[in-house]
């Protein structure tokens, strides 16, 4: 067990066979290369990428299709590499996360751009840049007006 402070959670321990290796960390995070995925029943299906190297980084995500049910996964070859997958076709198991962050208006955002995504069954990760603009890097949650409390 790893036992961090972690800045958004508390203390909090970590069974290290369960974590994720992020070959390539997170873009403006590359030094974090080993991350917690950390649910918490309550707040489903909100989960929390808590990183293992750097205690203080610690993101607020959901599911892609809790935000858009028909969200279409888009990858390049070096991604699928990280996440040792010759295609998205032969992909199984995979678990594709949006990072929430706050937005200038007061309501929260879901980076749909760059989604994590997770194999699960080895275990690594990878976030997934999309090379088009489909899908926007703050797109709204909630209605207009609702503000994140």
């Amino acid at each position: 067990m790893v036992k961090i402070l972690s800045k958004r959670l508390g203390p909090v321990e970590i069974d290290e066979t369960v974590t994720l290796q992020f070959p390539a960390g997170l873009p403006g995070f590359e030094r974090c290369t080993r991350i917690a995925l950390v649910e918490r029943p309550s707040l489903a299906p909100l989960v929390f990428l808590q990183s293992l190297d750097l205690p203080e980084v610690c993101f607020l995500a959901t599911p892609v299709t809790a935000i858009d049910p028909g969200y279409q996964l888009s990858m390049t070859l070096e991604d699928l590499e990280c996440l040792g997958l010759e295609s998205l076709e032969l992909a199984e198991d995979l678990l594709c996360l949006a990072i929430l962050g706050p937005s200038e208006s007061g309501n929260f955002t879901a980076n749909l751009l760059a989604p994590v995504v997770i194999h699960r069954k080895a275990r690594r990760g990878v976030q997934a840049v999309r090379i088009d603009s489909r899908y926007s890097h703050q797109h709204p949650l909630g209605g207009e007006g609702a503000p994140c409390s």
